[in-house]
């Protein structure tokens, strides 16, 4: 993305240049133009092919436009230190999620002990299904095998195209059929209520 001449001259921000007429601008010259100033010189903003990605998972593109994924796994460089990958922060995060999930049902953990009774069993339930929950969300981190894998299963949508051996499934009516996607992670627990 970024503004450019009408013969495709690309004009970086904050750089200075020469307009078709000869004329210097200075660095700060896009960043102060106004839209008009802009047309009069016939300079446009121009989006080259699909720069959107998500920023959690990928860098960027490279120069053939292929996506640049962040590091999976932790690495550990010549001195020790270690670099967390994407697979040890996603975890973290479900532990945090865990965390917030149990945190508006610690009172009543409190009060049983505090009072010697007994905590009310659909609590507790809940309370071991978001713990099971966290364990196999992160089990199925460690199992991704690459960074789509993993975008796949934190991000995925809800519902995909229904495919067989012929390739996509469509209905009678000629709507695509859709399932369930199977490569999400395990949801989290309901609370009771």
């Amino acid at each position: 993305m970024g503004y450019q001449l009408a013969d495709g001259t690309k004009l970086p921000l904050d750089v200075a240049w020469t307009d078709p007429d000869g004329i210097q601008r200075p660095s700060n010259w896009l960043r102060l133009s106004t839209e008009q100033d802009r047309e009069l010189l016939g300079i446009t903003w121009v989006v080259e092919g699909n720069l959107l990605w998500d920023k959690a998972f990928y860098w960027g593109y490279d120069s053939d436009n292929n996506l640049i994924p962040k590091q999976l796994d932790d690495a550990t460089d010549d001195d020790g230190n270690v670099t967390p990958g994407l697979k040890t922060l996603w975890k973290a995060r479900q532990d945090d999620t865990a965390g917030k999930l149990l945190a508006s049902s610690d009172w009543r953990v409190i009060k049983a002990k505090e009072t010697s009774t007994n905590i009310p069993s659909t609590w507790k339930t809940y309370r071991a299904a978001v713990r099971t929950a966290c364990n196999t969300r992160q089990g199925e981190i460690d199992a991704c095998s690459d960074v789509a894998a993993l975008k796949e299963l934190m991000t995925g949508d809800s519902q995909i195209q229904q495919t067989d051996d012929n390739g996509l499934v469509f209905d009678s009516d000629g709507n695509a059929v859709m399932v369930a996607n199977p490569n999400l992670a395990t949801a989290w627990p309901d609370e009771p209520s």
